[in-house]
């Protein structure tokens, strides 16, 4: 070990004395604790009022062991063979597993067709969603209409607030995300000759607190580095908010105007009363509905991963306030997760690698309900084929937090365009029923029965029925209802008004003036409650799938060792669009029966299968196969007319075992299904290494 150290160039400190206590931590364990040690002994030093010469020599030596520690990091890193973009895109071109839109007319930029590959593997991801999530939990699943009333949306907050921050090239006119200019631009000014390291260190604080700058702080970053039009290196408008929906009109007069959906969760919302009748007048209970959004990105780019029509999967679990507990949060306690919160990003410290149990003690999360659904978005996108070493969850800093969350934090995936958000997971509190239960004047809450009666001072309205009732006619009862749902202190505010001027209601986008005459009295009494009457908060994790998708196939990409033009897909089974193929080794009439039969047998499996009988030697075709990641290869040759056996392909191994014709469709469903590895069918299966006979 000190060896080691030495050879990293840190020859003064005693390591052999600052270990002794640790005979079984690890190298790198030890150099943490190690600096962690001398970071004490700075703090305390600094709280006793030390002399200039005891304080530098604990801060030099504090210094050294940082530096051990950052060599060491340094050289243990496992340097990953890079994804070549150029070649994954032409793959997924080539095989189509999506494709530019509308490309016959020069393509529109954020719109996107998924081929026959790329939609049997969003089918199968989004199959599993549905088992992993909506039936392992029981939720509510339902299907919204996509088409929105702008009454919905705004009282929602979307119609005012839900923007991006926008540039212009002076003089053509392009438009441009503000952040996505200013983050290219301060990556391209790193690899720059010539840039200090305290120059550095500024821009990659400004990198990492990017997403927390409003309008003004962004203008002024951009002036400040000097920041031009990408393309024709002209000068840039001021940034100003672009509102991302898609407005539109209902019927035919167009007076009724109304938004493409920008997410799914107003669904689930504006039909809480139905769901939680439907169940019975519980809580905790979740909906959960799966569409399409639409989102007018300023500048869409990077393929599949900024589009304007996409597909979100969304669960909006209810909740009460008072009680974030979750049932099954000992199921995944111990399920170790990388947590990237607002303190280290700021700080720019390293990312927390611990349980969620532990996330939760250490205050990282907040609640055990939050903690719960981070666990399970890990174990789905592991399962679907996005490697943990590719994935973090990250805090959103305050003013990156969406107007309708009070926390919210992003799995995020590491791709060739950097991190990616993928799914987001909000606590929007009570926001949105909040907003829909006064834009409508309806109760939007869940009702619990209380052991022990609770006695407390409420004021109460006193209302004259008649009075309301003539002002303002078929209103009166949504007038009626409002003014009953005004909290204590604004009851209390219009006694106070009442007694010299009107009291201006509003209910939604309407205002109502409430005269003396039509109150009878407002008081404080005391009222005994047998039930407690709440507005449930709401946990949503929400599904970028086709985002998902994409991360899925760039960190499944791979190339055959001593062959770079062999590329392949490394999908898991369980989301492949194809599970096995099936190969004639030629075209002899005696293969047909074969192959009719194997591929007949695996659909009654509902294993989907492609017959590979195109031209070409059988390793061309294994290749052609590899290309759209199919798991598993049967191949008929002459010895399965003979013998009765196949020869079964493994594509991550290349290697084959022979298998009774009989055992074959059955073997394939288990390997598919995880009931059996490929390793135990080897033991099980002899080992096919050449053809056995030939015609």
């Amino acid at each position: 070990m000190l060896k080691s150290l030495l050879r990293l160039g840190i020859r003064s400190v005693n390591y052999s004395r600052l270990f002794c206590r640790m005979p079984t931590a690890t190298p790198m364990e030890e150099l943490k604790a190690a600096v962690a040690q001398q970071g004490a002994v700075v703090r305390k030093l600094k709280e006793s009022n030390p002399s200039p010469e005891e304080l530098a020599a604990a801060i030099d030596e504090l210094k050294i062991r940082k530096l051990a520690l950052s060599n060491a990091e340094k050289a243990a890193v496992v340097k990953e063979p890079k994804v070549d973009r150029a070649k994954f895109e032409n793959l997924m071109k080539r095989r189509f597993f999506y494709g530019a839109a509308f490309s016959l007319y020069g393509g529109i930029a954020g719109l996107y067709d998924l081929g026959p590959a790329g939609c049997a593997l969003k089918a199968n991801m989004v199959n599993f969603w549905r088992n992993h999530f909506v039936v392992e939990e029981n939720m509510l699943e339902v299907e919204c209409t996509m088409l929105t009333p702008e009454t919905v949306l705004r009282a929602s907050g979307h119609v005012d607030r839900f923007t991006d921050i926008m540039v212009k090239d002076v003089k053509t006119g392009d438009c441009y995300r503000a952040d996505h200019l200013l983050e290219a631009h301060l990556e391209k000014a790193l690899e720059g000759k010539g840039v200090t390291e305290e120059k550095k260190e500024e821009m990659n604080t400004v990198l990492r607190q990017i997403d927390n700058f409003g309008l003004k702080e962004i203008g002024e970053l951009i002036e400040k580095y000097g920041c031009k039009a990408p393309v024709t290196n002209n000068d840039l408008s001021a940034p100003a908010e672009f509102n991302l929906m898609f407005g539109t009109s209902i019927g035919p007069t167009g007076l009724v105007k109304g938004f493409m959906r920008p997410e799914t969760a107003q669904g689930i919302f504006v039909n809480y009363k139905r769901l939680l009748e439907y169940n019975q007048d519980k809580i905790p209970f979740a909906g959960a509905q799966i569409g399409q959004s639409f989102r007018n990105e300023i500048s869409p780019r990077s393929g599949l991963l900024r589009v304007r029509e996409f597909c979100q999967a969304e669960i909006e679990h209810f909740l009460d306030p008072e009680d974030k507990s979750h049932p099954k949060f000992q199921n995944v306690k111990d399920v170790k997760v990388k947590f990237y919160p607002c303190e280290a990003q700021m700080a720019g410290t390293d990312i927390y690698h611990v349980t969620v149990g532990e996330a939760l003690e250490k205050g990282i999360i907040k609640s055990q309900t939050m903690g719960y659904f981070l666990a399970r978005i890990q174990q789905y996108l592991s399962a679907v084929g996005i490697p943990e070493k590719n994935l973090r969850f990250r805090q959103h800093l305050q003013n990156e937090m969406a107007h309708y969350a009070c926390d919210c934090w992003d799995a995020e995936c590491k791709t060739t365009y950097g991190w990616v958000e993928i799914v987001g997971c909000a606590d929007r509190s009570c926001f949105d029923l909040n907003a829909h239960a006064k834009a409508t004047s309806t109760k939007l809450v869940a009702k619990q029965t209380l052991d022990t009666p609770v006695t407390r001072e409420v004021v109460e309205v006193v209302l004259n029925k008649a009075a309301v009732g003539k002002a303002f006619k078929k209103e009166a009862g949504g007038v009626t209802a409002a003014i009953h749902d005004l909290g204590d202190e604004e009851k209390l505010q219009m006694k106070q008004q009442l007694q010299s001027d009107i009291f201006k209601l509003t209910v939604g986008d309407k205002n109502y003036d409430i005269t003396p005459a039509m109150v009878t009295s407002i008081a404080k009494v005391s009222k005994t409650e047998h039930v407690r009457e709440f507005v449930p908060s709401v946990v949503e994790p929400s599904f970028g799938i086709g985002r998902i998708l994409y991360c899925i196939l760039e960190c499944n990409f791979k190339v055959r060792e001593n062959d770079e033009k062999r590329t392949w897909l490394d999908l898991p089974p369980l989301i492949a669009p194809t599970k096995c193929s099936v190969l004639p080794l030629s075209s002899t009439p005696d293969f047909v029966p074969y192959v009719q039969q194997l591929s007949a047998e695996l659909r009654k499996l509902g294993i989907p299968n492609k017959v590979e009988d195109s031209s070409g030697s059988i390793g061309r075709r294994y290749a052609r196969t590899d290309e759209i990641g199919i798991p598993f290869g049967i191949t008929i040759d002459f010895d399965t007319v003979k013998q009765e056996t196949v020869t079964v392909r493994d594509r991550n191994s290349c290697s084959q075992i022979r298998v009774p014709v009989s055992e074959t469709a059955d073997l394939i469903n288990k390997l598919c299904t995880d009931q059996i590895t490929w390793q135990l069918a080897k033991q099980k299966y002899p080992e096919f290494l050449a053809q056995e006979s030939s015609n």
